[in-house]
């Protein structure tokens, strides 16, 4: 994975939501988020670029 590379975080329910925290306090994130995981297996946050991949989902390769 390259440092410029979004984060890739794997989820258990295909709703999520973000924030934009993480290692830093979510006052400094970005606005919280809904997102929806679809047929794909996978959804990026618009804000953060965070790569959200559904656990067993199409797009799982067991990395993350």
């Amino acid at each position: 994975m390259n440092s410029n590379d979004p984060e890739t975080i794997r989820v258990r329910e295909p709703r999520i939501s973000c924030d934009g925290s993480g290692d830093i306090p979510a006052a400094l994130g970005h606005p919280r988020v809904w997102l929806q995981i679809d047929e794909k297996g996978y959804v990026d946050c618009g804000y953060c670029d965070r790569h959200f991949v559904l656990v067993g989902g199409p797009a799982d390769n067991g990395k993350g």
